[in-house]
């Protein structure tokens, strides 16, 4: 019998991937921010890793409607500089 693998939808390009390749982007007290480890606590979304579905979940607006608030052009700024980084 093999193991269930998780899926979850990019909220750029509406993907159904495994949660494994995906990288979490969570909202809480402290902000928004990237979720490296998965386990931060906080209302979790889902994104790939390359630049095109952070500018198309800007674009469309799809982190607003995932955390339900207002999303700043400077968080999409910040999360993209930290995207980079984790992708060198």
């Amino acid at each position: 019998m093999s193991k269930h693998i998780p899926l979850r939808k990019c909220v750029g390009c509406n993907e159904m991937k495994p949660k494994g390749e995906l990288i979490r982007i969570v909202k809480n007290d402290d902000g928004i921010s990237l979720d490296t480890t998965g386990k931060v606590n906080g209302r979790g979304a889902y994104i790939c890793s390359c630049e095109d579905c952070l500018n198309m979940a800007q674009k469309n607006k799809r982190l607003e409607r995932a955390f339900s608030c207002k999303v700043d052009a400077s968080v999409y700024e910040h999360l993209r500089k930290e995207l980079t980084l984790q992708n060198e």
